[in-house]
């Protein structure tokens, strides 16, 4: 498969945009031509450019507003496309996107089009180029695929072919299922966008709300299995329209839209495994068993030990070779935390450990879809995780199931056996479990780490929701696995409220139990400072679901949140902010599906209080 992106995706100068698409793996880019417009560097100096970075140079767009016009403006508009035919030979380049008019087409005549466009391709063929003929979603006469590959069809010319993109084929809600039965000669370029569902025009939703593949709602599984279907082989190209994208960290950027096509390369090599394009073929994802450690690291030891010990767990020892790390477990729940000295820094979360049946072949489908492995020294007797940054730089490791099938093979390294439970009295274990991990992101970069954790552990995504919060409104999505479940929340930014939240949003480790009272009373016995939930959540929890008096004083007392679904309930607490970090347990009684967040509002309010108070003295 031949990767390409569009300049348009990238932050940066053209320069910038070049050397991180080459960086990050691409075959080649389209040319953006504002993009050149800016650069100071002539096109002789972008071809040589590309050329040493090993790039091709697959595409110059976009052209507008060529067809459907009266015989002075076209001949005017010919003029207007030589010019480029001639910039494009500077470039070293062979293939332009035109788009259909949408703001000077008065002639609504397809006869008419398919002259003007067959004339087009003469003019092209005189300069040895190609052009790609795309319907845009809100083109005046021409906004359907089909429509424009008609157009092409009927003029008839080696020069003249459509291109297929999908965002204006799915957000019109159109069949992409016609393109299997099109001429593969006849397409001749293929650009790649997601996006999610929004109710708003098709303009501004395409100018900026534009994802990678994988990070929106469209079906590009279905869509990708026909142009497959087809024949084509040419360029898999993206082409993003993103505010944020084009203020986001262009090296970043440029990974996670190569992590993109080689996902959905690999999800429709799957459907279609004979398609001409030679789409990369991952090893299968493998569904991870459980969490086997969650990592810590903090400049505040003596809190974070503190909270655990209260929460029940233990101190199970000091590892061996990197005596900063301590391994705290109460039954199969393992914390590893790292001391980073007395620096009063924030507890941030660093690292997941997962069980899966093979970790060296977990971690190879990591780094091919372009995770980078962590340098790591690993001493004779001691196991390789494999680990691998994600995204935002930390790290999740491989961990093999070991030979009692829950993982911990790297437990003799904190000195006790691996069939060693957290306490000589089963009764002691109360939290059996990590209910789930919840991640904060970055608005701009939430999407690009449900995409990493989706492709490299076989997860799927949920409906995501938005929740209320004091400095506005909180974008949630759970990505999910049989036994393994991990939330992607992005804080809002866009005010002073909301630039205070998104850089000190905190992240958690949603423990499970099967009694969260006894959890919840042991902590308190032990001195365990919880969030503290306003007395109005209880009243109103009480009118909404009718419950009795004397259970909403029970959970009052010990600030237990509670939910309730057709199926089952949800009973869970939250810890007091430590730094950007923080613990829930919770007790899921029958078959409740779900993580509480109808409480978020009053989770987020109470901690938004404490983080302004803890972090700016501001009164709660």
């Amino acid at each position: 498969m031949r990767s390409s992106i569009a300049t348009v995706c990238l932050s940066g100068t053209l320069a910038e945009k070049l050397r991180a698409a080459a960086d990050a793996g691409f075959d080649g880019v389209e040319i953006f031509e504002q993009d050149l417009i800016v650069s100071p560097h002539s096109p002789e100096q972008i071809r040589e450019r590309a050329a040493e970075l090993g790039l091709t140079l697959d595409l110059f767009q976009p052209f507008r507003d060529l067809l459907s016009v009266e015989e002075d403006i076209f001949r005017d508009n010919l003029r207007r496309l030589e010019s480029k035919f001639q910039l494009m030979q500077r470039l070293g380049m062979d293939q332009i996107l035109v788009c259909s008019n949408v703001a000077t087409a008065t002639v609504d005549d397809d006869e008419v089009r398919v002259d003007q466009l067959r004339r087009a391709g003469e003019l092209a063929a005189r300069y040895g180029c190609f052009i790609s003929y795309e319907a845009l979603a809100w083109g005046k006469y021409v906004n359907t695929y089909q429509h424009a590959y008609d157009l092409v069809v009927k003029a008839d010319h080696p020069n003249v072919g459509t291109c297929l993109d999908s965002f204006h084929i799915l957000s019109r809600g159109d069949d992409p299922s016609g393109i299997a039965d099109m001429d593969p000669d006849k397409i001749f370029f293929l650009q790649l966008a997601d996006a999610p569902t929004m109710e708003m025009g098709i303009l501004p939703w395409s100018r900026h709300h534009r994802v990678f593949p994988g990070e929106g709602d469209f079906d590009l599984k279905n869509f990708m299995e026909q142009v497959a279907k087809s024949g084509y082989n040419g360029p898999v190209s993206l082409e993003i329209f993103n505010d944020e994208f084009r203020e986001a960290e262009v090296g970043r950027t440029a990974i996670d839209g190569l992590r993109s096509l080689i996902w959905l390369a690999d999800k429709t090599a799957t459907r279609v495994p004979d398609s001409p394009l030679e789409l990369p073929k991952l090893a299968d994802a493998q569904s991870p068993r459980g969490f086997d450690f969650v990592e810590l690291r903090t400049g505040r030891l003596g809190e974070v030990t503190k909270a655990l010990h209260q929460l029940g767990f233990r101190l199970g020892g000091y590892h061996q070779s990197k005596p900063d790390f301590q391994a705290w477990v109460q039954g199969d729940v393992r914390i590893i935390v790292e001391d980073e000295g007395s620096t009063g820094g924030a507890t941030e979360l660093t690292g997941l450990g997962v069980i899966v049946d093979d970790a060296t072949a977990a971690a190879e489908r990591a780094t091919a879809l372009k995770a980078t492995p962590v340098p790591r020294m690993t001493g004779e007797d001691e196991e390789d995780l494999h680990p691998v940054f994600t995204p935002d730089g930390s790290e999740l490791y491989f961990c093999g199931p070991g030979q009692t099938g829950r993982g911990s093979t790297w437990i003799p390294e904190f000195g006790f056996e691996p069939d060693e439970t957290s306490s000589s009295e089963t009764s002691d274990v109360l939290i059996n479990s990590v209910h789930h991990i919840a991640l904060a992101q970055p608005r701009h970069m939430a999407a690009e780490t449900r995409l990493f954790y989706s492709s490299v552990l076989g997860l799927e995504p949920a409906v995501p929701e938005f929740i209320p919060s004091p400095a506005g409104l909180v974008h949630k999505q759970a990505i999910e696995g049989e036994n393994v479940c991990i939330t992607v929340s992005a804080a809002p930014e866009g005010s002073e409220q909301g630039g205070f939240f998104a850089e000190h949003y905190p992240e958690h480790i949603a423990f499970g139990s099967d009694d969260v009272f006894a959890v919840a009373q042991r902590a308190v016995r032990r001195g365990l400072k919880m969030l503290p939930i306003p007395e109005n959540y209880y009243d109103d929890l009480a009118a909404r679901f009718g419950l009795e008096p004397g259970f909403i004083t029970k959970i009052k007392a010990l600030n237990i949140c509670y939910d309730r679904s057709s199926n089952g309930e949800y009973l869970h607490f939250y810890t007091a902010p430590l730094g950007n970090t923080f613990f829930e347990v919770a007790e899921v009684r029958g078959d409740y599906r779900g993580f509480g967040w109808a409480d978020e509002p009053i989770r987020l309010a109470a901690q938004y209080r404490a983080l302004r108070d803890d972090v700016r003295g501001i009164p709660r």
